[in-house]
């Protein structure tokens, strides 16, 4: 049988998830490996990763949406250019 899950870690990896739009089971994967290479074992430590990952993953995000914004602008000789095969 199945050892119990934290309750706080199990919701903090949800939310990894769904930010990630990863699978529950690859977040929980993601945060296991960050902390073995911070060779961090206790329950409380990983949800402390869970809860760091989802923080930059948030960052990460609106930095992103901001670069693809102006990337996504047309350059003023550009704006009326259509392309002709």
């Amino acid at each position: 049988m199945a050892a119990p899950q934290d309750k706080d870690y199990v919701t903090a990896c949800g939310k990894l998830a769904s930010a990630l739009s990863i699978s529950i089971a690859s977040a929980r994967r993601k945060v296991d490996l960050v902390a073995s290479k911070e060779g961090v074992r206790d329950p409380a430590g990983r949800l402390l990763i869970a809860q760091r990952l989802l923080l930059e993953s948030e960052g990460v995000g609106q930095e992103s949406r901001q670069l693809l914004d102006v990337l996504l602008e047309a350059v003023a000789e550009e704006a009326n250019y259509l392309g002709d095969d």
